[in-house]
């Protein structure tokens, strides 16, 4: 199931969840059109969130009183051609609440995904960023292809519903058929709902919106705060605008040197990982563990749930079941966050008791379906974005030889995940690169956060992007923790390392270990 592997910002989980100038001097093709970067936003109270976003309440007011504020801006539907087709993207921002001679300008944030709506994430954070909003305007967007701008569209909510319920490890030929017979309907769907909008939505597009963004809002350089995908976003960005790169801060990295395998390989990894340390950490407790004696019988028995759920579902969320995938989604979810390690805890208790609603709950979380059965955008835009950047495609012939070193690298989560690669097969747009290049000699520095305990971007891939961007650029720092990201912990080394240099340029010494 593609979603299993969908890089999720810290903070979404916790809750459940000139340009012609720039372009001629980075040697790009040139293409630009005036008009737009002379636009100006009409800025307006928030509505509420729509379908696309996840819904919800419109935004409460900053802690200050003040309030949101949304726009609509301008971008060329095809950057090859940009006098041509626009679309619209949905911005999102809070004013600086400071002094405004201090003011630096506007610090843009991406959460992940790819396929997160940032105009509905950021207001989520509440005053987690109120430090950096001293001095900046804190703004968020829909990415192309996202949320309000112009989002891909697929299946409908009834299908995703039994989409999201196929087996997505299957055990024999019937499984596997289904598997591949569901993934290229969902394929196919949105060709034909989205095929407008599918061929503009790789990263490098995103990055160019960021540009035309940079100028829109009135700044010379680019201050940006990316998270999980958000990092990769961030560092094609440097690569294509070197000289217009800020102050930039990326949390939760992305190794930019792997393919699409050795990306699942590494999660696989990563998840089995936060799974140990959730397991060890539940059976040190005064209280004991309710899912365990030990750090091994707490995953064996998850292991055995998922076999008897892949033979026998148990009821859910009703009138849906618990199946295997449904459970193994919900699992993942804890595991993006320490924060929800006692969820998983309580899931497992109740399923063990034959009731699964709460797996089912926090998987519902994982794949954007809301409580009145309305999903979001992010599935279909997580695909689509993700099968436009990234070149290889893979069969099932293929995932079969696989399958023994996924295994070996995650028995619970190995299987799901090889068989998440086919995601793209038969995809109608070809992809761009093996990987994306994110090499910026000359950029200002970039701070470079990992997480030890990640399990979506293992850590191993803030070294890779440090090295990838180039000497002089990233400058890495550890976090030794738990969860998807660091900032979000509130580890005071950690938000003092990265409000110093976003609020006052001080870059801390490379190598820096926070614990």
């Amino acid at each position: 199931m593609p979603t299993l592997l969908r890089l999720r910002a810290a903070a979404l989980t916790a809750t459940a969840v000139l340009l012609s100038t720039v372009l001629a001097g980075c040697g790009d093709d040139g293409t630009e059109d005036q008009d737009l970067t002379r636009q100006e936003l009409s800025w307006k109270a928030c509505p509420a969130p729509d379908e696309a976003q996840g819904e919800g309440a419109a935004p409460s007011p900053l802690p200050d009183g003040d309030e949101w504020q949304c726009a609509t801006m301008k971008a060329p539907l095809d950057w090859n051609d940009p006098k041509g087709d626009t679309i619209d993207l949905e911005l999102i921002r809070a004013r600086a609440s400071g002094d405004k001679s201090e003011r630096i300008g506007s610090l843009i944030f991406n959460f992940g995904g790819p396929g997160v709506s940032g105009v509905k994430t950021l207001p989520g954070f509440g005053d987690g960023f109120e430090t950096l909003r001293t001095r900046y305007d804190l703004v968020s967007f829909d990415p192309r292809g996202v949320g309000r701008s112009d989002p891909v569209l697929c299946e409908n909510d009834q299908q995703l519903d039994a989409y999201f319920q196929q087996d997505a490890s299957p055990d024999d030929t019937a499984e596997r058929t289904e598997l591949l017979d569901s993934t290229k309907e969902f394929n196919d769907a949105c060709e034909k709902n989205s095929e407008q909008i599918l061929p503009h939505v790789r990263t490098t597009d995103a990055a160019r919106d960021l540009d035309l963004m940079r100028q829109v809002l009135g700044d010379r350089e680019l201050h940006y705060f990316g998270f999980s995908y958000g990092t990769e976003l961030g560092g094609v960005y440097a690569h294509l605008f070197p000289q217009r790169v800020g102050r930039v801060v990326f949390d939760a990295v992305v190794d930019p040197t792997r393919d699409p395998e050795q990306s699942s390989l590494g999660q696989a990894k990563g998840f089995q990982l936060a799974l140990d340390n959730y397991a060890e950490d539940c059976v040190s407790k005064s209280g004991g563990c309710p899912v365990g004696d030990s750090a091994q019988d707490v995953k064996d028995r998850i292991a055995t749930l998922l076999k008897d759920l892949d033979r026998k579902p148990i009821p859910g969320v009703f009138p849906r079941e618990l199946t295997q995938s449904a459970a193994l989604g919900g699992i993942i979810q804890t595991l993006y966050s320490q924060e929800l390690w006692q969820y998983l805890t309580d899931g497992l208790q109740q399923a063990y008791d034959g009731d699964g609603s709460l797996l089912m709950a926090l998987s519902d979380t994982n794949n954007g379906r809301s409580e009145n059965g309305e999903y979001d955008n992010s599935a279909a835009a997580y695909t689509a974005i993700s099968c436009a950047d990234a070149k290889p495609r893979y069969d099932a012939a293929y995932v079969e030889r696989k399958l023994p070193e996924f295994r070996a690298a995650s028995p619970l989560f190995g299987d799901a995940l090889a068989w998440g690669m086919i995601g793209c097969t038969d995809w109608a747009v070809a992809g761009a690169a093996d990987h994306p290049d994110v090499s910026a000699p000359g950029a200002a520095p970039i701070l470079v956060v990992g997480n030890t305990g990640d399990p979506a971007t293992p850590y191993e891939g803030a070294r890779k992007m440090v090295d990838a961007l180039g000497k002089g650029v990233g400058v890495e720092l550890t976090y030794r923790g738990q969860g998807h990201g660091a900032y979000d912990s509130k580890n005071k080394c950690v938000q003092g390392a990265v409000n110093g240099y976003l609020l006052d340029g001080k870059v801390p010494p490379a190598g820096t270990v926070c614990t």
